[in-house]
């Protein structure tokens, strides 16, 4: 299954995580097929930086987004409607 989930990159103590598509299977910082975001959890104000067209494609496709990701996904839709 596809599955959209975080992918830890940065230097330690200070985490950057990138929002990608992968195969359930492949290691959490491993392989991955497309990164469609960024979110910086130290970051003050707008922290997540998302592709909704390209989430909203791979939702079709059929992948499940982490909770994490769908709540990014929920927050990054309403900011859009205001």
């Amino acid at each position: 299954m596809v599955r959209m989930r975080l992918k830890r990159v940065g230097a330690t103590n200070s985490p950057v995580y990138r929002v990608v598509v992968a195969d359930n299977r492949s290691p959490r910082d491993g392989k991955f097929i497309e990164e469609i975001g960024t979110y910086w959890p130290l970051k003050q104000g707008k922290n997540v930086d998302l592709d909704l067209e390209r989430a909203d494609y791979w939702i079709k496709a059929g992948a499940q987004p982490s909770d994490t990701v769908a709540s990014f996904i929920k927050k990054a839709k309403r900011a859009v409607t205001v």
